[in-house]
């Protein structure tokens, strides 16, 4: 064998053991690296909690999202939708209402789509003088918004709100109606709270024994006093006309 044909196959032995070796390194590695799981992905592998139990709420988002504009009231379509909300306590229907409240229900929507609220938890409950569930609030302080606000649709004169009334919560300000909004498990008479109500943009159809539950576990939740006892968090909103 000629020198020049030994030390071409030295040079082919020498990159067979260089491909040999990098190949052992990435086995035991654990091959190549795979790309993080998006909050859809999250929920599509989401496995339903058995009836009457919840499964451990879903991680909060670390950077809720925010939105320039509100969304226009022509995505309501004059129309009632149906909100399939899906948590680690089971599945809440709604009924959105976009006859009665257009922007409001436009804004749900659009949030819904967005998934705004996956990964948000029920950050409030009421257990007297009035009875309500509140959840929409990505951050869990009760100080999170969309970004935008809007005015009250849909007040009821006489401040009532019977259960399962679905409604939008904001503060002092009429024009702070953003992400959050509430359930009313138990008959209420609401405080007009600046002299214009609160926005009923629908109700709930399904899943009222998940929101008794909720209630019956009391408050005093890991995200503070007025959380509810037994975590609940929406995992993703699926809408769809009515």
């Amino acid at each position: 064998m000629t020198n020049s044909n030994r030390a071409a196959l030295l040079a082919v032995a020498a990159v067979a053991a260089v491909l040999i070796a990098t190949l052992v390194i990435v086995q035991m590695l654990g091959g190549e690296e795979q790309p993080a799981a998006s909050d859809q992905d999250a929920a599509a592998s989401f496995e339903p909690p058995p009836p009457g139990e919840c499964v451990e709420p879903p991680a909060m988002p670390a950077s809720p999202q925010q939105f320039d504009e509100v969304p226009d009231q022509a995505l309501a379509e004059d129309a009632v939708w149906t909100a399939t909300v899906t948590t680690n306590c089971g599945d809440i229907v709604m009924e959105l209402d976009g006859t009665k409240a257009p922007q409001t229900v436009a804004s749900f929507l659009h949030l819904a789509r967005e998934g705004y609220w996956d990964g948000s938890p029920c950050h409030r409950l009421v257990p007297s003088g009035i009875f309500v569930l509140q959840c929409g609030d990505p951050t869990g302080t009760g100080t999170g918004n969309p970004g935008y606000g809007f005015g009250v649709e849909n007040a009821p004169a006489d401040a009532a709100y019977p259960r399962g009334t679905l409604a939008m919560a904001r503060s002092t300000d009429p024009e702070s109606n953003g992400g959050q909004f509430f359930i009313v498990y138990d008959d209420s008479q609401i405080p007009d709270n600046g002299g214009t109500g609160y926005t009923i943009f629908g109700k709930v159809t399904e899943g009222m024994d998940i929101v008794d539950r909720i209630a019956e576990s009391g408050v005093g939740g890991t995200l503070g006093p007025e959380a509810p006892n037994q975590p609940i968090s929406i995992v993703g909103i699926e809408v769809e006309k009515a």
